[in-house]
């Protein structure tokens, strides 16, 4: 039973995963058997990132590249076919948040939390997906959140792009389930991260997330990981175009 979920001799690009919770999730795949293709905006915490893993034994590379931008996209995926680099595991985890009324948030403000969150995830799906489809096999992993499901004041930008990757999930899903390629999505809940650290600073902001969910305290980020291994693995092969919420019971509950 065990072999269902192991992913030896795959290889996993986690975008975003220099830090935060695509680290945690990169390092729980390697741990699973995956190799890791390391992704992040800096060059060198992206390289110091995959150093670290190294020295835990994880087979892990860096690829720095801006998943907002099609040029660098494209080039990295370029980089990665003449190395002779296979991606059979995407998880597209880069994202950042933005707080603010929607009154006070500018266009510009507005498109870059759309670009990072939404567009990067169509973005570097597509590039994986081009190669992925002719081999007839492949698993994409996007990070939503709760946000796919419910709304929440002064983050409109971060709800409308968690919003589209659960509705780009199931496109994915709906192009290419029939290729071998299975698309679903995580949603965390309230997570100890370094986004959230003026979050749980706040007593009542802190007392909320906990009265509120019933597992009564915050996710660690590897608590992510098991959902995040199923999703790329053997295991959930007739698995498509679903999102499993990873809350502590948050959005199940009034």
């Amino acid at each position: 039973m065990t072999a269902l979920f192991s992913l030896a001799g795959r290889t996993a690009l986690v975008t975003g995963s220099s830090r935060g919770l695509g680290r945690a999730i990169a390092k729980g795949l390697a741990e699973a058997g995956a190799s890791i293709v390391v992704n992040g905006l800096d060059a060198e915490k992206c390289r110091q990132a995959a150093l670290d893993m190294q020295a835990e034994g994880i087979s892990a590379r860096p690829a720095a590249f801006d998943v907002t931008d099609e040029a660098s996209v494209t080039a990295a995926f370029q980089q990665l076919d003449d190395d002779g680099v296979e991606i059979d595991i995407l998880v597209n985890n880069a994202g950042i948040q933005l707080r603010k009324p929607i009154v006070d948030v500018s266009a510009a403000e507005w498109q870059k939390v759309i670009d990072t969150n939404l567009t990067s995830a169509f973005l570097v799906g597509r590039e994986a997906a081009k190669r992925m489809l002719p081999r007839g096999r492949g698993k994409v992993v996007n990070i939503g959140s709760l946000m796919s499901g419910l709304g929440r004041a002064t983050v409109a930008p971060y709800t409308a792009a968690k919003g589209g990757i659960k509705l780009l999930t199931q496109a994915m899903a709906a192009e290419w389930a029939e290729h071998g390629i299975q698309a679903n999505a995580i949603g965390p809940g309230y997570m100890i991260t370094d986004m959230t650290e003026v979050l749980m600073s706040n007593p009542q902001f802190d007392g909320w997330v906990k009265a509120r969910t019933p597992a009564r305290r915050w996710g660690r980020p590897e608590e992510l990981v098991g959902a995040a291994v199923f999703l790329s693995s053997s295991a959930s092969d007739y698995v498509s175009g679903q999102i499993i919420y990873v809350d502590g019971g948050m959005s199940a509950v009034l």
